[in-house]
């Protein structure tokens, strides 16, 4: 796993970010393939280096946007590749959520709002 212990989690958070994001990428591909509704994935980063970790698009071009955080706060600059890719995509963004360690919904706007990462396995 990335030669990543315990303890370089403890004393570098950012390494625990990307398995974070890989955990996150993999349990939602495992929900994808019940789903009914059929999506594929793919990421967003412009030439400006904005980005988004997850996006889904459906069969009907609909694009929901997914930051993943490990950090327990989140912050409207969280989602400024967000808001790049509600605007490189127009009426076809429908969400963009960043999912974060935390246990509150957070609303950021219109369409966007940070969910707690607990969110994957049902909104209890």
């Amino acid at each position: 796993m990335r030669d990543v212990s315990p303890d370089v989690v403890r004393k570098d958070k950012t390494s625990f970010g990307a398995i974070l994001e890989t955990f996150v990428f993999s349990e939602l591909g495992k929900i994808a393939i019940w789903s009914e509704q059929r999506c594929t994935f793919s990421h967003f980063r412009d030439e400006a280096r904005n980005e988004v970790d997850i996006v889904l698009e459906n069969r009907r071009g609909e694009i929901v946007g997914i930051e993943v955080k490990s950090s327990a706060t989140v912050s409207a600059a969280d989602f400024s590749g967000m808001r790049k890719l509600a605007d490189a995509c127009g009426k076809k963004f429908v969400q963009g959520m960043v999912l974060y360690d935390h246990d509150k919904v957070v609303p950021f706007g219109e369409n966007m709002f940070a969910a707690p990462l607990s969110w994957l396995w049902g909104r209890s």
